[in-house]
This record gives structure tokens, sequence and C-alpha cells, in this order.
């Protein structure tokens, strides 16, 4: 009984022709067929209803199969097609019990059922038995002819039908020896193959190409009951390795694996139910291929949900990981190898075409992490590569030894990722990652040089512009005839420093020579641009600069000590030498002389605006019209890049340069005048004179009177101290008015004070203030009678302004009248 549980009878197909489904899967996973693979047998048996069918399956193969109750009558007891499991045999075999034949249920003329049967028989089973009653056979109208007449009409409709083995069980044997009925019943059988019409393909084909006949013959089970069952126990040893070479099943070319067969069953009844001719090869290939597809999916949907695979997923998205490739592999290897030994029995173009279909699809599933991967990989090699440059550069490295080191460092990290993270299975090409990569770096280092030789330019940019800026604006200051040449000595040896410096500071970088003469000469170009740069804001505050050195000029002498108008300088002399001085310093900044080519600027300039005057008297005298040299707006051999002051320009700064300068020189002349103001106070000689032949006589009284004369001495005390006291000469020095009307205020308070002092001597006594009065009129006159050469010049001399104050006429500087005034509005002229 233990047996019989285990052979899950099951009703395939069931009287209306309906394909259990269900039930086929339930007995495909109770027994565990799919497992097999090739290795299983389908063992089929057919005849006339009632003839013992099941009986024989339940003791042949330990199923249970409902058997017939005679005891209830004869009739239709197996409906449709029955599976079971053979139970103890080796391979698995599933036994089929068919439904009879010629049964009263049915009818006559019902066979629809029997021939769909027996197609399906045949077209699944590889061992067929046949049922069949002793005593039929010989019979011309026997039950087993028009069974296998069935048999092999049906055969005709398999396009290649596959070598079945055919086991005629002859059953209820009875005195006459097997060997007698063999040889009647193949006749017979012959016969009925002969008159079966067959196709033109297989018109004089013999059965033994379609065919294995094997006979074998039973005892009455009800009669011999015991002899039955140790027959059947003999026969049962004939199906243990059926599918072996030799074995008693047929050569096995349609067979289905296991796996399949539950959908190729499916199919085949299918086909036979429209009636349609099966053929069987191409049947095999859409088994295989629905059957090869659904694992496929399988394993592509195991391999989706694979906890190690979803792990390795995630974590790459994080960045790169170590052994991926080799994980990765072995993951999809796994159910590489799952479907292998799964689809193995199937059609081999079918299996390797789905095979090629799922790894490609498990490809597809996998790629987006590994150029997740590559991408991580890119990005770390790209910023070891941007931090060990930046890391060497600091270090005082060569710029382009380093970048091409860590570019070659980097790029062999990234090789070596790139190997770890290979697949087995596909063959991926990383080269365009690896590409990339490339183009990132040399990016980078395109960048970082650029960056860097910006810098660099710009420090010798910078060093330029110091060495140049101020020495070339102290040299337009001082401008001479030689400003020019020593402006451009300047200018070459600076560049030249510089030129040589820089050469030798992007040598690491290892530039092509046209980049590295370009370079050299966008320096020197600088260098020149600067110096063009200071003329030209030069040029802009030429007007100030003329002005100053006419200041200058005009004001000191030639050691450089400030002027005294006494009245003994050339004032019309000292003029022109600082207008001189002034066209000069405009001539030299009217253009840019960096190309040692010779003009005429300056002579222009002398002869038209210095001896302008006298040329246009002279020409007027003689009623000659000349031409103007100014009137232009070019010079003469300069080109017009390099012009800083055209000679309309010119002519309109002298002018204004004149006008704001004709002050300062009216200034000196009236200085001029009041020294000499300031130092006449005493009479006019001829008054003097006058003066001594009209009193000649009282002068002589006074001669021989003596008392006339202590007082005059007197007087001339007295007169002394008021003299030193008022400080008379100190308040002409101012002018003759100013110093009378000083006096006059200050005579009476200083004789009322020199009285009270005499008043108190006299009486013996002497104020505190006496001894720091004495001091301070005993100091007045020793200043006084001290020839003082600051106190001999009269402030009227150093001045060429006049103001009023409460004390008198003031003189100041023409220097101080210039910074204390609005200070002269900047000439800006437009270049």
């Amino acid at each position: 009984m233990a047996e019989l549980d285990h052979c899950s009878s099951t009703q395939l197909i069931d009287g209306d022709g309906e394909f259990n489904v269900a039930g086929l899967e339930n007995f495909m996973r109770t027994t565990k067929l799919s497992n097999c693979g090739l290795s299983y047998a389908v063992v089929a048996i057919m005849g006339p209803q009632s003839s013992g069918k099941s009986t024989l399956m339940n003791h042949l193969f330990h199923t249970n199969f409902r058997e017939m109750d005679a005891f209830r009558g004869r009739s239709q007891t197996t409906k449709g097609i029955w599976i079971a499991h053979c139970v103890g045999i080796e391979p698995f075999t599933v036994a089929m019990d068919l439904e009879g034949t010629d049964g009263r249920e049915r009818g006559e003329d019902d066979t629809a059922f029997e021939k769909q049967s027996a197609l399906f028989a045949l077209a699944i089973a590889d061992i067929v038995l046949i049922n069949m009653w002793c005593h039929d056979i010989g019979r011309e109208q026997a039950a087993n002819k028009p069974l296998l007449k069935t048999v092999f009409q049906v055969m005709m409709r398999l396009f290649s039908p596959r070598k079945t083995t055919l086991l005629f069980v002859i059953r209820d044997k009875t005195k006459t020896p097997l060997e007698y009925l063999e040889p009647i019943l193949r006749e017979d059988i012959q016969k009925i193959w002969n008159s079966v019409r067959k196709p033109e393909a297989h018109k004089d084909t013999p059965l033994s190409e379609f065919f294995n006949v094997e006979v074998t013959a039973l005892p009455s089970y009800e009669e011999k009951e015991e002899q039955f069952k140790q027959q059947v126990a003999e026969l049962r040893q004939r199906f243990f390795n059926s599918i072996s070479p030799g074995g008693l099943a047929g050569d096995r070319r349609g067979v289905v694996p296991a796996s399949g067969f539950s959908f190729s069953a499916q199919q085949i009844w299918k086909v036979i139910k429209e009636n349609k001719d099966l053929d069987l090869p191409a049947h095999k290939v859409m088994v295989a291929t629905v059957r090869c597809e659904e694992i496929a999916n399988e394993k592509l949907q195991c391999l989706s949900s694979n906890a190690d695979w979803l792990a390795l997923e995630e974590a790459v998205q994080s960045g790169p990981i170590s052994g991926f490739g080799r994980r990765l592999s072995s993951i999809l290897e796994t159910y590489f190898s799952e479907y292998d030994a799964e689809a193995i029995y199937f059609d081999e173009g079918v299996r390797n075409a789905k095979r090629k279909q799922l790894e490609s699809k498990a490809l597809d599933l996998v790629h987006p992490a590994y150029v997740n991967l590559l991408g991580h990989l890119r990005h770390k090699a790209l910023e070891d590569f941007k931090s060990r440059l930046e890391q060497l550069l600091n270090e005082g490295e060569g710029f382009a030894a380093s970048a091409r080191t860590c570019a070659k460092s980097c790029m062999l990290e990234f090789d070596k990722g790139c190997e770890d993270a290979a697949i087995r299975q596909a063959n991926w090409d990383a080269s365009k990652v690896r590409e990339k990569l490339r183009r990132d770096i040399d990016a980078h280092t395109s960048s970082v040089q650029s960056a860097k030789l910006s810098e660099l330019v710009a420090s010798y940019e910078k060093q330029l512009t110091q060495a140049l800026s101020e020495p070339v604006e102290a040299l337009f200051d001082a401008a001479g005839r030689d400003t020019w040449a020593s402006i451009r000595k300047l200018l070459a040896r600076e560049t030249e420093t510089a030129v040589s410096k820089f050469s030798t500071a992007i040598s690491s970088f290892e530039l092509d020579q046209p980049t590295v003469e370009k370079m050299l000469q966008d320096l020197r170009d600088y260098a020149r641009n600067v110096v063009e740069k200071k003329a030209r804001e030069e040029a802009g505050k030429v007007l100030i600069r003329m002005k100053d050195r006419f200041s200058t000029v005009f004001s000191h002498d030639n050691d450089s000590m400030p002027r005294v108008w006494t009245g003994k300088e050339d004032i019309k002399t000292i003029t022109k030498e600082a207008r001189t001085a002034s066209l000069r310093l405009l001539s030299v900044v009217a253009a840019i002389r960096l190309d040692e080519k010779p003009d005429k600027i300056e002579s222009i300039l002398f002869s038209s605006l210095m001896e302008g005057n006298a040329a246009v008297a002279s020409s007027q005298d003689r009623s000659i019209v000349t031409s103007d040299p100014l009137a232009s707006s070019t010079w003469e051999e300069v080109p017009p890049k390099n012009i800083l002051i055209t000679p309309v320009q010119c002519k309109s700064l002298w002018r204004q340069f004149k006008a704001e300068t004709e002050y300062t020189v009216t200034q000196a002349i009236s200085a001029q005048e009041a020294y000499k103001r300031s130092n006449n106070w005493l009479p006019p000689p001829w008054a003097i004179v006058l003066m001594v032949v009209l009193g000649f006589n009282e002068f002589m009284l006074l001669l021989r009177n003596p008392f006339y004369l202590m007082i005059m001495f007197v007087a001339f005390l007295i007169s002394k101290a008021l003299w030193v006291q008022l400080d008379v000469a100190g308040q002409f020095q101012h002018g003759t008015l100013a110093g009378l009307i000083s006096i006059s205020s200050r005579f009476l308070p200083t004789v009322m004070n020199l009285l009270k002092r005499l008043a108190e001597e006299a009486q013996g006594h002497q104020t505190p203030e006496a001894p720091r009065q004495q001091t301070s009129v005993a100091f007045q006159s020793f200043r006084n009678q001290t020839p003082n050469p600051t106190n001999s010049i009269p402030e009227s001399s150093v001045s060429s302004n006049i103001t009023s104050s409460d004390e008198g006429i003031e003189y100041s500087s023409p220097n101080l009248t210039q910074r204390k005034s609005a200070k002269y509005q900047e000439a800006e002229v437009s270049y």
C-alpha cells in the first residue's frame, strides 16, 4: 500500500477530451518528474475495452488504476487517459492507461477519440503495450486488427515519426506455444501495415523503420493468478533501464526533457484535437523554445532578486568595490549553470539561442552597475591625479614631468580597476570611459597649466611694471635730450632680464617652441606697453609738468637755491631759460621714441614757439607769408600710433602755458621794484648834497661851540634809543608809507616809556623788568649793528604779491602764492 500511495494516479484527459493541466502540474510536482531530465520513460497500454489493461498495469508497475469489477458486469472502466508513476522502476517511468477501444458506450461509429488517444500515445510513449486476447490471433475480424490499423494509420500523421516499441501482450495464453503464436501475429501485423495507406515518402518504408515489435504472453489472471503474477514480475524486469542502449524503449529521437513534459503533452493534444498532422521535430523545437525561455526567465528573475547581487548593486552606488567583476561573474555563472543543467536535454539550437538571450538580458541587467563602477573609477582616478599633481607642484617639481608622472600612475590604477571590474561572461569595452578619463586629465592639465602660466606671466608683468613705471616717470620728470635714450636702455635691460628669467621658469612646462616664442614676445610687448602707457600718462599731465619745470628753473639758481629778486637778476634771460626747459619737456613727451628713429619735433617746436615771434616780425617786415609747421595733426617721420601730442595740441598747450606762467614773471618784476623801493628810504643823493651845501654854516657853528656838540650827542643817544625801540629800519622794510604809519602809532608810547625808565634810574629805583629791557635793548642794538644777510634783505625782495595788513604792506614769494592759491587747473590734453 505504501508504494500505491506514491503512484499518484491522475486523469490526464477526460472522456470529453479536456486536458487536465492542473492535474498534470500537480503530478509532476508531487513525483518530481521535472528533475529527471531525459532519464524517464513513458509506457502506454492500448487494447479493447474490458481486456484487463488496468489490471495488467497495476500488477506490472504497481500503479492504482481503477479496475473493472467482474461481479458487476463487463463495462467501460477507464474513461479518457490516466497516468501514474511506476513505483520502484528505474529510470522514472510514467504509466499511461488509455480508454479501451471497441466499447459499446461510444458506439460503432464514434472512433475519433480512439484515434486521438492512439496518436497521443504514439507521440508521447516510448513503449506501447498492445493488450490482446490469445483466441483473437489468426482471426480475420478479430478486435486486434482494427486496433492495429488505427495505430498504423495515425502513425502516418507524424511527419517524422520516431521508432516506438510495440509490445504485444497476449492475454490468457492457451496450450499453443508462443513460438507458434508469434509468427502468426507478426504475419497479421505485416498484412495490416501493408494495407494501410501511406504517404509517398514512406510508401516503401518497412515496418521495422517505425516500430520495434516485441511479443510476450501471459496466462489467465482469473484461472492461473499465481502463474500470472510470476510472469508479470518477470516482464517487469524488462522495464528496468529501459532507456539504456539495447533497452526496451525505442530510439527516443523525439523525447522531450521531463521539465517540458507538461507543456509538450498539452501542445500535442491541442494539435491532435484540432485534427492537424503532428510534426514531432517542429513540436520538439517548439517545446524547447517555450521551456528554455521559461527557464531563462526564471533564472533572470532569480538573478534580479538575488541578495548578493542586490547588495553589490547598492554598494556600487556609493563608490568603487574591490572584486566587483569576480563576485558578479560568480553570481552570473551560478544562474547560467543552472540554466544549462535544466535546459541541457532540449534542442541544442534552441537551448543555445535562449542561453544567449539569457546572457544578453542578464548582462543588460548588471551593465548599469558596471558603468556606474567605471564612473567611480574614472572620478577617483581624476581626483587622485588632481591631488598628486598639486602636491608635486607644491614641492617644486617641473610641471610637464609632474603631469606625465601623475597621469601615468592614475591611468595605470584605472586600468587595474577596470580589470578588477571585468566580467568573465561579457566582453565589455572600457576604452570609451578610459578615453574620457584621458580627456579629463588632459583638460585639467591644460587648465592648471594655463593657470600656472597666467600666474607666472602676471608675476613677471608685475615685476616689469615695478621695474619700469617709477624709473620712467622719474626720467620724464627730469626730461632732457637723452631721456628717450635712457628709457630705451632701461627698457632693454629690464626686458631682457625678465625674458631670461621667464624663459627659464617656463622651461619646465615643455611648451613647443612657437608657443614659447610667442609668450616671450608677449612679455616684451607688455614691457613696451608699460613704457608707452606711462608716456601717455605723462602726456596727459604735460602742462603741469611744464609749469613745474618752469617754476623750478625760474625760481632757483644754478645751485638749486631759491632766487632772491634783489634787482640784479636778468629776468628776461631767466624766463627764456625756464621756458626753454619747459619746451624741451614738451618735445620729449610729444611722441614715443622707442625705435631710435630720428625726428625733428624739438627743432620744430623751438623754431616755431621760441623763435616764432621774431620770425613772424621779420617776415612781416619783409611782407613774406610762411606756412605754420605746427598747423598739422601729425609729426614728420613719426608713426601715428607713436604720437602723444599733435603739433596743433603742442601749440595750444604752449599758448596756455605762457598765459599761466606770465603772472609769475610779472610778480618777479614787481618783487625787484619793491626791493629797490624798500632800500631807498634815505633822501636822494642830490638832496643830501644840497643839505650839506646849505647847512655848512650851521655845521661849523656846532664845531666851534662844544655845548652844541654835547646837546647833539645827547640828542644822538636819545635818537639811537628811539631808533632801537621803534625798530625803524625794520618798519621801513615794508615800505615808506607803512613805516611812517607804524612809527607814528608807536612813537608816543615809546617816548613815555623811555622817560619813565630814565626817571626811575635818576631816583635809584630800577624796575624788575629793567634787566630784561636792557638786555632786549642791547640785543636789538647788537642785532641792528651786526650785518645779517637775511636781515639786510627786505621781504619785498623775495615777494611778488603785495597784500595789505594792519601793520603795513606785506610781500609773499611767488612760489608760496602759487601753493596758497587755488592751484592752477591741470591742463588735460586729449590725444
